[in-house]
């Protein structure tokens, strides 16, 4: 099969293949049988005419005066008919500059009747030779000397072969488009497990871990999709222990770390200025519990989107509004510029729109070089916010990975003091909305995240 042709399906290529045995099968059947009828068709052809000949010389051999004179070849020849030449010796009616040297040869070595297919003119011609045999009183044979030579028209055969041939062509042509509705049934019966099998698999690596497929009957197939519901199954189960153990490991760490945190403040405050190392350990060590505070509730908030256990508490937000609020709890507002434009009305859980926005601007005020933007625009259908910091900018690598859990790009940003899993949250929480998170760079130089959401959300029929 030729290079620009190369069907890459499994379908294509079962339909393709069928096809061609099939209409290769009903060509060649097609073909075999017309070639053997042509066969015979030219064979009972040779014989009626070869019998029609000798019919009519036997008709006349009693009254052939021998040794013959030229009246008397004259009269034979035309008794047997027209495209007829009758020779004896040096003596010759009529002329027929088809006959052969080599048919003639052949008709006074074998003393019979011989025959040959020769094409001129453009038909075929039947060349037939053959002397005359007398028969005496006593009934012996012997050889006269004449001999007959005949031209007979082969056109009609060669027609009646044509049409045969036609048919054949005719009945491959009609085999294709019933070879071609065949090879779609039977690859719709062989591919609909397969098909089955790929959705369960897609299903299943976009996290859906209860998919499964029917297996019905005992073939490879229902074999196999067993094999993929086993999987599922054992994966399922696997990920449902790994969740409940860090939503137990979190849970249980969560009133400890709080504590922890409150002893740690109290021992920061108590600690006198006028004692700098044990200031800047206390103060280490109140950062790094935070840090693990904030770990902990991460981890918590993952193992929920993981368990399935988020939903979404769409309320009317004032998303200009909603932005100030998340950037001015936290301290940022004169360290952000911002681009708000006013009245900027959405359907949006407002908690987790403060979970995105604060992981965004966070990441940039963190890893990115002043200053840092924020940029809200919107219209009939959505919402779009674009933070952008001047810092070296995201490499290519680090863009495809950038929303992996615990992902760290330390070759591109400095040290990370978050979680590694900010990022991952907060795509989750966009696509929670039915909206996307995108990371790449802006053209100055510098990260950019944009933040893509419905601005009405619809709830799933």
């Amino acid at each position: 099969m030729s290079r620009w042709f190369r069907p890459r399906g499994l379908r294509s290529r079962l339909v393709v293949a069928f096809v061609l045995v099939t209409v290769l099968g009903a060509a060649a059947a097609a073909w075999a049988g017309a070639a053997t009828a042509g066969t015979a068709l030219e064979e009972e052809s040779r014989r009626r005419l070869t019998e029609t000949l000798e019919r009519q010389i036997s008709a006349v051999t009693a009254d052939l005066a021998h040794p013959p004179t030229p009246d008397s070849l004259d009269r034979l020849r035309a008794s047997i008919g027209e495209d007829t030449q009758v020779s004896y010796r040096d003596l010759r009616s009529g002329d027929l500059p088809v006959i052969t040297d080599a048919l003639r040869a052949a008709v006074r070595d074998r003393g019979g009747l011989v025959f040959q297919t020769v094409t001129t003119g453009g038909s075929r011609k039947l060349l037939i030779g053959t002397p005359i045999v007398l028969t005496g009183i006593d009934l012996r044979r012997s050889p006269s000397g004449v001999e007959v030579y005949a031209v007979r028209d082969l056109a009609e055969t060669d027609r009646q072969v044509g049409r045969l041939l036609w048919t054949a062509a005719l009945t491959s042509a009609l085999a294709l488009p019933v070879a071609v509705l065949l090879a779609l049934v039977a690859a719709g019966g062989v591919l609909r497990p397969v098909r089955r099998v790929r959705d369960t698999a897609r299903a299943l690596a976009a996290g859906d871990l209860s998919a499964r497929m029917s297996t019905r009957g005992g073939d490879e197939l229902a074999d196999l999709g067993r094999t993929v519901n086993g999987m599922a199954a054992s994966v399922q189960e696997a990920m449902a222990e790994l969740r409940r153990f860090v939503a137990d490991v979190s849970h249980e760490l969560r009133t400890p770390l709080t504590t922890l945190t409150a002893v740690v403040e109290v021992l920061a405050d108590s600690v006198d200025d006028r004692e700098p190392a044990a200031r800047e350990s206390a103060e280490l060590a109140l950062a790094e519990t935070q840090r693990l505070v904030a770990l902990v509730e991460d981890l918590m908030e993952v193992s929920r989107f993981d368990a399935g256990m988020v939903s979404l508490r769409a309320e009317p937000v004032e998303v200009a509004g909603a932005v100030r609020d998340c950037l001015g709890a936290r301290g940022w507002r004169d360290l952000v510029r911002l681009d708000l434009p006013e009245e900027v009305g959405a359907t949006l859980d407002r908690r987790r729109l403060d979970v995105i926005i604060a992981n965004l601007v966070g990441n940039a005020l963190r890893h990115g070089a002043p200053p840092v933007a924020l940029r809200l625009s919107a219209d009939d259908e959505r919402v779009e916010i674009e933070v952008t910091d001047h810092g070296p900018g995201l490499d290519q690598e680090v863009v495809a990975h950038v929303f992996d859990r615990f992902y760290k790009a330390d070759t591109a940003r400095a040290h990370s003091a978050g979680s590694g899993l900010g990022l991952a949250i907060s795509l989750a929480n966009a696509r929670l909305h039915g909206g996307d998170l995108v990371a790449g760079n802006a053209e100055g130089g510098g990260a950019r995240f944009v933040l893509r959401l419905p601005r009405h959300h619809r709830e799933p029929s």
